[in-house]
Formats: C-alpha cells, structure tokens, sequence
C-alpha cells in the first residue's frame, strides 16, 4: 500500500503510551466503540495514537476518515479515503465512505462515482443504494434512483414475498407486486418500508387518494423515515396538493438539509405549475450550495431558458459542462436552444469524446445529436447525419420502439370509434368551452400556434399537459405490463354522468396551470390518439391540427433528442409509419366528426400569416387582436424546444430544411411516398 498523507496532529505521548499498553486490537475496538458513541472526537485522538505506532494500518485510517467526516473536516476526510480506495480498490466499504463524504461536500457527481463502485463490489451494501438512490434522484435520473431503492431494499427485507414484489416492480408488473404488499401488510401491518413501497406501486399506476392515506400511516409510524415524506410530497404534487407538498418538503429540507433531493424536487414542483421565477431562484440557490453538482446547472438552465433569459442559460449549461467534462447533456441542450451555435472548439471537443468510446450511453446519444446540429449549422451536411444516425441507433436500441404496435393500436382506434359512438351524445361531458387543445406530431408547428394564440388577451398558454393522457390510461385499466387495455373499447361503456365527471376532472386538474383568461391551450401533441375521449368529455373543446410537409415534421423529429416519450422518433421508418398512422386516424376524426377539427399547415402559416391567424381565431370564436401577428414579443414562459425559435419572427428558412438532407432519407421518403404527394397537391 502507498504511504498515506499524514497530515493530522500529533498524538501525545501519553496516549501513544495507551496504545501501546493497550495492544492494537483492543485500541481499534475502543476507536470503533466511541465512534458508534458519537464521540469523534476522542476517536480521533484515539485513532491518532495508533497511528503514531501503524502509520499504514488500512482499518486505522479508514476509522480516521470516518471519524474526520463526523467533525466536518471534509477535505482531509476525501483525501484519505481516495488513497485508500487506490491501495486497497477491492474494499467496497472504503467507496462507500468515500460516496458518503463527497456527498457531504457536495460533489454529488463523484460520490455517484464511489457509491456505484461499492455497491458493485457489495450488493448488499443497503446504505450505498439509499444514498445512491438520493443522489440520483437529485440528478433527475428518476429510473435509476427508483431501482437503486428497490435495491437498498432487497439488502435489507428477508421476506421472500416481498423480494418478490420488488422483482415485479422492476418488471413493471404492478398489479401482482400490489396483491403481494397487501397480503403481507395484513400480517405485518406496522412495515413502513412495504407500505411506502405500496403507495409507490400506487402512483405508478395512477390509482387516485390512496397512496397519499399510505404515506400519511406510514408517516405516523415512523415520522422520520425522510425517502417515505419525500414519496408523501411527489404523491402530493401528483394530486395537485401543492401547498401541501410544499410544507412537507420545508420539513425535509429542515430535517434533512444534507440532502439536496427535497428542495430539487421543490424546484421540480414550482416548474410543474409554471412559477418558473420561484424555480429560477431555488435552482440559484442550490448551485451556491452545490457548486460541484453538475445536474443542478443543467436544471438551472432550463427553467432560465423557459423565461427567456437565453445568456444566463447558456451560461449555467456551460457551467455543466465544466463542472462534469463528458456530460453531454448540457452539450445537447446547448443545441437545442436553436439559435445558439457552436464554436470549432466546441466541435473539436465533441467529436474527440464521441471517438474515445468511454462515454455512457446517455453521454454518447446526447453528444450525438448536439454534434449533429452543430455540424448541420456549419452547412457540413454529411458529416451531421452521420452523427445523428449514430445518435439515434444507440436510442432507438435502448428504447425498444414497436412500430406494429402502433399501427395496431391505430386500428383498433378506428374501429373502436365509429360514427355511432358519438350520435346522441353531443351534450355529454362538462359544458366547459375553456380548453383549445393543438394536436399533431411533435415538430409540426405547434408551439408557434400555441404561441400566436397565447397572445391573445383571453387565452392562456400553459404547455404539454398529461391529464387528458392520464384520463386514457385509468380508463385503460393496466396493472401490468402486458395487460390489455380496455381503451377505447371502454369509451363505448361511459355514462352521461362518468363523461361529465372526466371532463370536470380535466378542467379542475388544468386549473393550476392557468391564469385569468376564459380559455386555454393544452398542446399535448400525443391528444390526437385521444379525440374520441375529448369530444365526449368536453364537447364545446376545440381541437387544431398542427400539420407540417411529412418529410419536414420526420425529419425535424429524427433530428431531435427528446427529453422523455418520443420513442418512435429514432429510426427513419418508424417515425415515417408514426406519421402515416397519424395521418390515417385524423382522416378518420373528420370522417367521424366531419367540422370537430381544425387543421392548420405549417407553411400556410409562414406564407401569409395575418390569414392563418384570422382563420384560427374565427375558428376558436375569438375577435381578431394585432397582438397575435406580433407573437415572438410575447413575454411568457415556453416549455418545449422550439422556445428560442417561436421568440423570434416567422423565417422561412426552417421550411425545406429537411431537403439538405434529401440523399440519406430514402427509408423515411419510401414509407411517405403517397403521403407526400397528397400533401403536396393539398
């Protein structure tokens, strides 16, 4: 083993003496005896004196890290766990004390680093995967913190039923993990780490009030076990009890203020309801707190960038960067800003890492597609398809995307919901006129027409909204996996009564995201599977189209690395059949509900907009304001990627700049083919 940097105090004679008298053993015990105590002090000292004697004893100065730690001394705690951990790199302990203090100093980024490498080392480190899990979740990595859990779990549960429960989860075999937990509770009703696990099972499937009652008994039997109050306040968010989950998560960051997870998700909820100023100012202030946390820049960044302040953001996602070489997160959302460009350096500095193949695949895709824009920004179209092809080969393999299922569940669409299934029921649903849903394929122009709209003095924008979706999959009733839907075949079963209380449960669910205007627009693009559901919940809703040059909107999408969903964008004929379904199934919604919507092209918009703007204002029943030809002045928060673009006035540039592209794209053009001439002659 290396010698080890002994830079501590000297020990005092008299206690060297001690140590000696005492033998090694027995000084090691009394070491490990005040630290359990608490006493880091006097273990400290003591460690020191055996020291004196065995300078290189490995367990004496993992026992003077620890005890470092305890007293705050941070730095020299780091600096001897790091030596050990390279004389001795099999010991998972010593990672796990390493992961331990660099989270204390809030180097979140390189205790990730140790925890990984101590559980690796030592599954059964229950401990690692708790404070793993923490760490993760503060990277907004929700998977991997939810599986680093179950495993912090699986190490300490006995019960074979509940190891098998967790398998299930993993499985996302809900329904049975449920039957399980609840069995076990009946026998075991005081396990507050199987009721948490049961609330989660429950948010998972959607199931309404019942994991907020779990958490709540959870919580009155063990009212400091701070992951199930974290669970309680998510659960709370969920169910739009903000001020409710806001108070829970002022008691964790009190409790537990080591832990920056609580007041990331704080800042996580603040986005959710759109006080991104609120969000702006708690990312701040976590950055100071947490210099060295890579993800916490990043995050900064897009709230900053969602407000319009596009220097700062930059700025905070360069900090990312150099806070964690490699990351290309940061480098990903430097280009989907739009209107930034990259320098040569930045070029150089991607190109060189995605060679080095040492890249996670998370870090690899995302520098792909930013070298992708980047390169497509300096006109070298070649070399950008070349990384974006690589970029989405390694996604769609992680993503596992079937496009037969999708043309299939498009099928049962049409067949499901003919023209019967609406005669009669054109006064069900809530009488609720507010909402102005724009549907369409990501990429299609929507967020400029939300945009346009959003400029008008009596309609909010608020932004993808997830409730009309949620509604979908209750209805769809999945507890597993592989379960099959009941959606639509159910839409058929719906009484006037339930169709009322779906459409007055999405308007009350909305109601956070809006403000004072009568109407508002939720641009779900994904809502056009969902217009059956829409049209008996909220008959008086309107419905646009967002419709772009098929080559133009594949293209856009295949260029483009989502944030989550999406997955059909990652290979040319996936997102070619996407389209092709989408395209059939809004055929079938004018057939069936000839005048229900309203399609609006993209280039018709670019082309001559007053008469677009005219068209669809006409069309929402709203008079005509100046202010929506001016929209890129309008001064509220966006969410999506086309934030920067719609903040600038309409260019026709963007129209054909899929055909830059034209030679590489003979999948996608094969599949669209007649698409495209119906388009084109439209």
């Amino acid at each position: 083993m290396r010698r080890l940097n002994r830079s501590r105090p000297e020990a005092t004679s008299d206690q060297v003496r001690m140590t000696e008298t005492m033998g090694y053993q027995a000084a090691l015990a009394r070491v490990q005896a005040l630290i359990k105590a608490g006493d880091f002090t006097l273990a400290l000292e003591q460690v020191d004196a055996i020291l004196e004697v065995h300078p290189r004893d490995a367990k004496s100065n993992y026992l003077r890290a620890i005890a470092l730690r305890h007293l705050n001394r941070l730095d020299e705690a780091i600096e001897r766990l790091e030596a050990l951990a390279q004389g001795t790199s099999d010991v998972p302990v010593i990672h796990q004390e390493l992961g331990h203090a660099l989270h204390a100093a809030g180097r979140i980024d390189e205790a990730v680093v140790a925890l990984r490498e101590a559980v690796q080392l030592n599954p059964k480190l229950a401990t690692s995967w708790k404070l793993l899990g923490d760490s993760l979740t503060g990277e907004g990595n929700e998977a991997e913190a939810s599986e680093a859990y179950r495993q912090a779990m699986i190490a300490t549960h006995t019960h074979p039923g509940i190891l098998k429960a967790l398998d299930l989860v993993r499985e996302e075999r809900y329904g049975m993990a449920e039957g399980i937990c609840r069995d076990y509770l009946k026998r075991h009703p005081t396990d507050v780490t199987v009721i948490r696990l049961l609330a989660e099972i429950g948010l998972r499937l959607g199931v309404k009030g019942d994991p907020e009652i779990l958490l709540e008994d959870c919580l009155a039997l063990a009212p400091d076990f701070h992951l199930a109050r974290n669970t309680y306040a998510n659960a709370l968010s969920q169910a739009q009890k903000y001020e409710q989950a806001m108070a829970e998560i002022d008691y964790l960051e009190k409790a537990d203020p080591a832990n920056p997870s609580h007041s990331i998700l704080a800042a996580a909820i603040e986005v959710m309801i759109g006080n991104y100023e609120a969000a702006v100012r708690r990312y701040t202030d976590l950055t100071l707190r947490f210099p060295q946390h890579a993800q916490l820049h990043n995050s900064h960044g897009h709230a900053l960038k969602t407000l319009g302040r596009q220097a700062e953001a930059i700025a905070a996602y360069r900090r990312a960067i150099a806070t964690r070489p490699g990351m290309g997160e940061p480098y990903w959302n430097l280009a989907n800003l739009k209107t930034f460009r990259f320098t040569d350096e930045d070029v150089l500095e991607m190109r060189t890492m995605i060679d080095g193949d040492q890249l996670s695949n998370s870090d690899f895709f995302h520098l792909c597609f930013a070298l992708g824009k980047g390169l497509e920004d300096q006109a070298e179209y070649a070399d950008s398809f070349h990384f974006y092809e690589l970029g989405n080969a390694r996604k769609k393999e992680l993503e596992g995307y079937d496009a037969d299922e999708t043309t299939a569940e498009t099928s049962a669409l049409i067949e499901q919901c003919r023209r019967g299934l609406f005669e009669g029921k054109e006064d069900w649903g809530s009488p609720a006129a507010d909402p102005i849903f724009i549907v369409g394929l990501p990429r299609s122009g929507s967020t400029l027409l939300e945009q346009i709209l959003a400029s008008h003095s009596m309609v909010d924008g608020t932004s993808e909204l997830r409730e009309m979706m949620a509604i979908a999959r209750r209805l769809g009733g999945k507890r597993n996996r592989d379960d099959e839907s009941l959606y639509p075949g159910v839409l058929a079963e719906l009484t006037e009564g339930q169709c009322r209380e779906l459409g007055e449960e999405y308007i009350e669910k909305t109601r956070i995201q809006r403000g004072d205007a009568p109407f508002f627009i939720d641009k779900m693009p994904n809502n056009f599977q969902h217009i059956a559901l829409t049209s008996l919940i909220l008959p008086g809703a309107k419905i646009i189209d967002a419709r772009r040059h098929p080559m133009a909107t594949c293209f856009s999408g295949f260029k483009q690395l989502f944030a989550a969903g999406q997955s059909f964008t990652y290979g040319q004929e996936d997102v070619a059949r996407y389209w092709a379904d989408y395209a059939r199934l809004m055929d079938h919604w004018d057939t069936v509900l000839p005048g229900k919507v309203l399609r609006v092209n993209y280039e018709a918009v670019v082309a001559d907009l007053e008469s677009e703007v005219r068209r669809v204002l006409a069309y929402c029943e709203l008079p005509f304001e100046a202010s929506c030809l001016s929209f890129h002045e309008t001064d509220r928060p966006v969410r999506t990627a086309s934030s920067e673009q719609v903040r600038q006035p309409l260019y026709a540039s963007a129209v054909e700049q899929w055909q830059h592209f034209d030679e590489h794209l003979a999948p996608m053009r094969g599949v669209l083919e007649a698409r495209i001439r119906e388009y084109e002659a439209a």
